[in-house]
């Protein structure tokens, strides 16, 4: 058979020894055509995928970060606490930086969680996504710093107490490095939360 044309009352056909055959096929109403352009192009079914994306990466690498961050200034705090156990509840600055970290990403991702639907437009899950990334990248590189800085930190005020002002104003300026992800973020879904299908 050799395909020559398509209307909206189905295929028309020619058998290469026959005349033309009408095969009837399912008719959508003209009512239905722009709804149906609208969730194939505007809003597929994938939509959401990206939405949650985002939400997935914001809270895991803002967790990798903090969790390093953490474990990092945990082993410089074990290690001077030997020495100077007196020391040790000053020094819990670092795990607690660290930690903050999770929580711009856990304040981005119930964001966009609220946020996500069975039924959203394409650039709303995109934009969803680099929000997510946006706020999980920095505060991954942040909990790296901080989890450094920590480490060497607390090891070198235990030797020389005077490095505790200089220990904290490097950790502020590594912490923000993840507020700076939080802010963009937070900018980016509200650019999304605009977006329709229509």
């Amino acid at each position: 058979m050799i395909f020559l044309n398509a209307n909206r009352g189905g295929l028309r056909l020619r058998h290469q020894c026959s005349n033309y055959v009408q095969i009837p096929t399912w008719e959508l109403p003209k009512s239905c055509d722009a709804l149906f352009l609208t969730m194939s192009d505007l809003c597929p079914v994938y939509a959401p995928f990206f939405g949650a994306m985002g939400c997935t990466s914001a809270i895991v690498f803002t967790c990798i970060g903090a969790s390093y961050g953490t474990a990092k200034s945990g082993v410089g705090i074990s290690a001077m606490a030997v020495l100077r156990p007196d020391l040790m509840m000053k020094n819990v600055v670092p795990v607690i930086m660290a930690g903050i970290i999770a929580i711009y990403g856990l304040v981005v991702s119930v964001l966009i969680s609220g946020n996500l639907s069975p039924r959203m437009p394409l650039y709303t899950g995109f934009v969803q996504l680099g929000a997510g990334l946006s706020v999980g990248l920095s505060g991954l590189a942040a909990g790296f710093a901080i989890g450094i800085v920590g480490d060497a930190g607390v090891r070198g005020t235990a030797q020389q107490p005077r490095l505790f002002v200089g220990m904290i104003l490097i950790l502020i300026f590594a912490e923000v490095l993840g507020l700076y992800g939080l802010i963009v973020a937070l900018i980016m879904n509200t650019a999304a939360a605009g977006a329709t299908c229509a």
